[in-house]
């Protein structure tokens, strides 16, 4: 969204936390646009507190619903550490998606779009929700890979956490646009634009144990990649 908007639009939320002050005008409403974000990302930053240090630990996430999900060991410091009481986490998830080079060095930027969560969390612990969210997991980081694995076993269930927090303080930014510059410098002799940045996933690249197993005869399949935007 440009700069040169002529109103900041509001926040998905009312809270004071989700109240963008800085470039206002960069701010995003459309719910279903964050969600869709939300969905395509495949990596996010847990931040809380523990002992008067905050502590930020990347992990892939998942959603259902208004709610967003994590998971880990049980005793990692992301579940045990972030499930004190009415403790808000701040999640962050974030995507670069060029660098904008402009005539001078102030009004160099980027272009990207961000989602910030604030919420307290809440541990999910009823063993058949915690195997349901497992394969909702494992079908966004692969669609129908579930049905292909081994099956769970119950201390696999008992050693992962499953964390939730509800979408309802949410913020979310974007730019996307080219190089914005003071009307004096438009003569300045360097090259202005964008640099596009884009990912694609590579071939894939097979267990060599796999591969040597003589008790496998039949071809096996690689993964389907997730819907993420990703080439």
């Amino acid at each position: 969204m440009s700069e040169n908007s002529s109103s900041a639009q509001p926040s998905l939320s009312s809270s004071p936390l989700t109240q963008v002050k800085r470039g206002p005008k960069r701010a995003l409403t459309d719910r279903e646009a964050m969600l869709t974000f939300i969905d395509q990302s495949l990596l996010c930053y847990v931040g809380f507190q523990v002992n008067n240090q905050v502590r930020v630990i990347p992990t892939c996430h998942w959603r259902e619903g208004d709610y967003l999900y994590w998971h880990g060991h049980s005793k990692a410091a992301n579940i045990a550490d972030s499930d004190q009481g009415n403790q808000k986490v701040c999640i962050t998830i974030a995507s670069l998606d060029g660098l904008v080079m402009a005539r001078s060095a102030f009004h160099h930027s980027v272009n990207y779009r961000s989602v910030m969560i604030y919420g307290a969390p809440e541990s999910v612990t009823d063993p058949d929700e915690k195997l349901r969210h497992f394969e909702l997991f494992v079908d966004k980081i692969s669609p129908k890979r579930w049905d292909q694995l081994r099956p769970v076993t119950e201390q696999e269930v008992r050693a992962t956490g499953v964390m939730r927090v509800k979408l309802d303080e949410v913020s979310m930014k974007a730019r996307a646009e080219g190089a914005i510059d003071d009307e004096e410098d438009l003569d300045w002799p360097v090259w202005a634009g964008v640099l596009p940045i884009s990912q694609h996933w590579s071939a894939p690249e097979q267990d060599q144990l796999q591969i040597d197993n003589t008790n496998i005869t039949t071809p096996l399949s690689p993964p389907t990649p997730p819907d993420c935007g990703i080439n």
